[in-house]
Parts: structure tokens; sequence; C-alpha cells
């Protein structure tokens, strides 16, 4: 063992790897991205690792690995685990060989997402066991029982991280490569069990549930399952709390070491450890159950107590005493803290910060010379004065929604811009329809909607921003990259030659930063029948070096500023009344020279 500070994500993947996983695959989504993407950088021979198309895809990749013995892990965040549903309530049914772990990172806040989604009721959906660690060392060792578990129980299991615990970080014991785990794959083998029908479907079921049952009573004992007796003035108190996850932390950082009151901590929400929740309100008249998002240790304990007729009151989320949306905080936990317990309740002295300054607002922008500024501009050029919708989708171009682009009308979850735009389209046939789709979200999940679009003879542009990565989520490869997560070099797949292979007719290649070129297309194209595509091709600016940048000629300047008022360009701005350009954030994109109506700003070459 030795000692390694890591983050959160980190640590499920080191741990993962200790346990012996053979295969992991995934799809990228703040707050899961790095466990993927540690277990590539820090794997053994005996581990392949990829980024699969989309989470369903990634999915099935896990669970056909997990029939033949192997040990897998597929990872996701809580609205990925929508794409991959499907697979995983059939897998539920017909369970696995091997150990297979679901990790699922959830957003509350949200911090990066569409949804609060709470895993933990996907779990009790799904009728999956499912892991909620409550730190990064408990995640470390945590995964690694999950392997255990899900072997045990020949099921593949659910593991439920949060922002807070991913992106943390901390001190943990680290295996040494010596003591890893090797997990021997014993093949695949030819059962009918393999193939879902009814009648098997309808078998597994009963199994589940009785499964099920045992498995609550074996997490009773578990040992990341956990009660603290009351303390100090608490000894004789009548009123607990039961918490998990990151709220535990928060929780405990409020508590006084010398007198706290009886702490149930719930490491496995489902099946819920029921025998040791019956331990934990013997004695008690009332429950406060602090949690993150969905009152599922609420619901659970009332359950509980209404089965054994218990005479104890469970507060939480549904009697308003924790908000009901958002992240749990240190501060927020503490004021429910010392309102449920009133003056028993001794509050934790904690630092004070209250004159630290404020932090800066940083409202998401587009970055400065980011493709996608280009590629809008150039459509809303083209396109002004017509009743158009500008349909868009999950991705950095979703920040084209800001004022002064304002270019995204619509925007529901990956690859929904092409479907919503078709479905407007058909009520309001006088409308110019335009969908915008990232190279990578058009292979996660944006052909299915071209597909729909050209085989119901709809009448929309289909315009693909191809800036040759997976940006938002921190430049993953994709198919269309050609290069895997393993590192191999391999024939892209060409986004023109897809769509035209679905039989669109019109299918134009055009760099965003040629603006005359690119608003000329747009007018040539989206007023042609039927289905076409323009396809903005032009590198994220995080993968090129800028030897340009541009500079304004205060003798030409007019100060009109119709260069802030066009693009909301964070490199463009405005000191002592006069505009200037921020040369660290600048690329010399042009873009905003191509606008001066007195040529005011010029590129030129980046100073050293």
């Amino acid at each position: 063992m030795h000692k390694e500070f890591v983050m959160g994500n980190e640590a499920i993947a080191l741990g993962a790897i200790a346990a012996g996983v053979n295969l992991v695959s995934g799809y990228p989504g703040t707050p899961s991205t790095e466990v993927l993407e540690t277990v590539s950088k820090r794997r053994t021979q005996a581990t392949y690792v990829e980024w699969s198309v989309n989470e369903k895809a990634g999915l099935e990749v896990a669970a056909g690995a997990a029939y033949t013995g192997a040990r897998t892990m597929v990872t996701m965040k809580q609205v990925g685990l929508n794409v991959a549903s499907d697979p995983l309530m059939s897998l539920a049914y017909i369970g696995v060989k091997g150990g297979m772990v679901v990790l699922v990172a959830d957003d509350p806040g949200p911090i990066s997402s569409q949804t609060e989604q709470d895993t933990r009721t996907f779990a009790a959906y799904s009728k999956l066991p499912i892991f909620d660690p409550t730190g990064v060392a408990e995640a470390y060792e945590m995964i690694q029982e999950a392997f255990d578990y899900s072997e045990k129980y020949k099921t593949p299991v659910i593991f439920r991280t949060t922002t807070r615990i991913s992106h943390g970080y901390a001190s943990i014991d680290v295996k040494d490569e010596a003591e890893y785990r090797t997990n021997t794959v014993i093949g695949f083998e030819k059962k009918p069990d393999w193939v879902i029908f009814p009648r098997l479907s309808f078998r597994n079921h009963t199994m589940i549930e009785e499964r099920n049952v045992r498995i609550g009573t074996d997490f009773s004992g578990y040992g990341k399952n956990s009660l603290l007796a009351a303390s100090g003035d608490f000894v004789s108190c009548r009123r607990g709390i039961a918490t998990h996850g990151i709220s535990y932390q928060y929780t405990m950082e409020n508590l006084d070491e010398t007198s706290h009151p009886k702490l149930l901590k719930v490491a496995t929400p489902f099946p819920f450890p029921e025998e040791l929740a019956l331990s934990f309100l013997e004695g008690l008249d009332e429950v406060l159950c602090v949690e993150e998002l969905d009152p599922a240790l609420e619901r659970a304990l009332t359950y509980v107590c209404g089965k054994y007729h218990l005479p104890v009151k469970i507060f939480g989320k549904l009697t308003g005493n924790i908000p009901a949306a958002g992240e749990n905080s240190v501060e927020s936990v503490g004021a429910a803290l010392k309102s449920f317990f009133g003056a028993s309740f001794r509050e934790k002295e904690i630092f004070d910060i209250s004159d630290a300054p404020a932090l800066p607002v940083r409202p998401p922008v587009l970055c400065a010379g980011c493709p996608h500024r280009a590629s809008f501009y150039a459509v809303k050029r083209a396109a002004a004065g017509r009743k158009a919708l500008f349909s868009g989708d999950i991705g950095c171009y979703t920040l084209g929604n800001a004022a002064p682009l304002d270019m995204t009308d619509t925007c529901l979850c990956m690859g929904a811009g092409i479907t919503l735009a078709q479905g407007i389209g058909r009520m309001e046939p006088d409308t110019v329809c335009f969908s915008f789709t990232g190279d990578s979200t058009f292979f996660a999940s944006g052909i299915t909607g071209i597909v729909n679009a050209y085989y119901n003879q709809a009448n929309m542009t289909a315009v693909i921003l191809d800036n040759s990565t997976t940006a938002m989520t921190g430049h993953q490869p994709h198919p269309g990259t050609g290069k895997t997560m393993m590192g191999e070099v391999v024939s892209k797949v060409s986004i023109e030659k897809v769509l035209r292979a679905i039989g669109l007719e019109t299918v134009v290649t055009v760099d965003p930063l040629d603006q005359e070129l690119a608003i000329r297309t747009v007018k040539e194209v989206m007023d042609q029948p039927g289905v076409k595509a323009i396809i903005f091709k032009s590198p994220c600016i995080a993968l090129v070096k800028s030897e340009r940048t541009a500079a304004v000629d205060q003798e030409k300047c007019i100060r009109c500023k119709k260069c802030i008022r066009e693009f909301g360009c964070p490199g463009i701005v405005i000191e002592a009344g006069q505009v200037k350009i921020d040369t660290s954030l600048c690329t010399g994109c042009g873009l905003c020279a191509g606008v001066c109506p007195k040529d005011a700003i010029q590129t030129e070459v980046r100073k050293a």
C-alpha cells in the first residue's frame, strides 16, 4: 500500500483497477468523465478501455463482456443513465456472470446538467443494488466491494457518486500493483437464460424480489453502513439523524465531537438495510433525514416505521425540514440541524469567512475565438428577416443561447435538436428550421434524428458543428477524430459520408471563419426542399495554438461597439472608454474585424 492524493473519480478508477476490472466503457459527461480517463492512464495490460458512441452502447459492451465472466464497468452521468436505461432494465432480469458495475455520477445543483435526477430512485425502480459512498477514501474501498457483491448475486450493481465526491480530493491508501486482484475470464457459455423472453422475465422477476430481501439483510451487516451512538448531552435524546453520501460529511462537520445525537449512515440505499434501520430507530421518537436529492431515506424509514408499527416521526424533504431541490452544504445542513434539535444542538465552531471578498461572477460563455460563434453568426446573418427556428443541443454550443447571439431556441437532450426541429416544422411549415448538433453529439444520438427526418420527408437544415473533439467534457476522442481511448490511430468516420449514405443530396462543408462564404452557403442551402446539411468544420481553439491576435486602431475606432454588440466575445473589452483586445484570450479568428464599419480592427502575428 502507498499514499496518493487523488480526486474522487481517480480513487474510483484506481479501486476498479485494483479489483481486477477487465473492461471499462462509457461516454464522457461531467462529473463522471475522469473515472474512465484515469483507468486509461493507470490500467494494466489486462484492462481494455473505450469511449463508446453513447451510454447505451457502452452499457451493452460492458454487459457482453460480463457474460463471459469478465469484471466490467461502464461510466456515465445521471442523464446518461436515461440513454442506457433500455438495456439496463432488461439486464436486471437477465443478470451477469462476472462482476459488473454501472458507475453513475449525479449532479446536485445542478452544476453542469439538465436535471437533478437521483440515481437512488432509479435503483429502486430497476430493482438493482446501489452503493452510495460518503467520501473519496470510502469510494476507493467501496468500488472494490461492489464488484464482489455483483458476482455474489450475479447482478449488475449501480455505484452512485455525486459532484462533490467525484471532484473532491483526499489523501488515501492505494494498493500497489502486486496487490491487484487478477480476474480470469471464463468465457461465454451458450444457454437459454441469455435470451430474454416473457416466461424468463416472469420467473426472474420473482427471483429478483426474493434476492433483494436477502441483499437487504446482507447490507444490514455491510461495513460501510453504520450506526453512531448518541453521546454527551444527546445520550438521553430521543431524536436521531439518518444521512448518506456527501451529506454525511456535511452533518459530521456540524456535530460536536464530544456531544452528538444517534446517527445512521446509509451507504446502500437499495435494497434498504432494514435490520440496521430497526436498530437505529429503537428508542427514538423523531428522525431527521439529511439527503440529496430525492427523499429516498425518508420514504424508506417511513415504510419501516409503518411496517413494524413504530411510533417514530420521520422528517426531511417531504416535511420541509430539508430543501426539496439543490445541493446541500455545510451551512444548510447546520441550519436544518439547529432548527430540528433547537436549544440542545451545540454548534460546532466554524471558521469565520464573513469578511471574505465575493467570488467573481463568471457567466458561461463561448471561448474567445470559438468557431461555434462564427457558425451561429453566419446562420443569424443569412436568416435575418425570416421566421426562423434555431434548435439547439447539448454541448459547448448550447451557450449560443446567450445574448447577443440569441441562437438557441430549444435544448432538451442529446440529439433532440434535430427531432424537435422536425416537430416544430410540421406545425409551422412557414418557419425556416435549423438544428445545431456537435460532431460528438452527432455520433452519440444525432444520426437517428437525421434518419427520421429523411425517411419522413422533413424540411429542415441540419447544421453540424464539427470542431474535431468532445469539447465540453474535456476533449475526448470520438469516431470522427481517428483515435481511440486506447491510443490507437484508426480510420475516421466521415460525417459527410454518413449523411450522404442516409440519402441527403445536399451536404456542404465550409469553414465558419470564412464568414462571407459561410453566410453565402447558408443562404443557398436553407431554402432547398427536404433535409439538407451544412457541416461547419473548424477545430476547437483549445486544440490549436494561435499564432495571431487582433488589435484595435484607436484613431480609426469610433466607439460604436458593434464588435461587442454582435458577438459577445470575451476577448473584446472596454478599458477607460476604449475598445481593446485582451491578447491573453484572443485567437486572431478575425470575426470582429469583419464587422467593424471603420476597419479599426486588424489581425496580426502575435508578438513574442
